[in-house]
């Protein structure tokens, strides 16, 4: 992590799983929906090996994060309660996801819509 990088200074659950609350040592702070969490999960299951392979993931409306578990000082692990837990965020990936959430959102909404995919069905394209 570059020394310019602002740091983690509170992560927690809230809403019984619902969110996580990730505060950083430079005053920004971010409450992330577990299922915005979720579908833009870094893990290779749903980014893929490039963008032409990234998966949209569907049914995710109501996941909840079960465990938040540290990776070295670097970055956490989220187990969703759908049992995806191969994602891991590091700090940057999680400042990124607050500072974009509402774009990266409505982009989610549209490629759910494009792909005949909604939040409540399961299913991924």
């Amino acid at each position: 992590m570059a020394d310019n990088e602002a740091w983690p200074s509170e992560i927690r659950l809230e809403k019984g799983g619902e969110a996580l609350r990730v505060s950083f040592d430079d005053g920004a702070g971010f409450t992330l929906g577990a299922e915005y969490l979720r579908v833009r999960s870094p893990s290779a299951e749903v980014q893929g090996h490039s963008a032409a392979t990234r998966k949209t993931v569907g049914g995710k409306r109501n996941v909840k994060i079960l465990d938040v578990a540290p990776v070295g000082n670097y970055a956490v692990r989220l187990d969703f309660d759908d049992m995806h837990n191969t994602g891991i965020y590091t700090w940057r990936y999680l400042r990124e996801l607050g500072a974009t959430s509402n774009e990266n959102f409505k982009a989610y909404l549209e490629e759910l819509a494009a792909k005949g995919l909604d939040r409540d069905r399961a299913g991924e394209r």
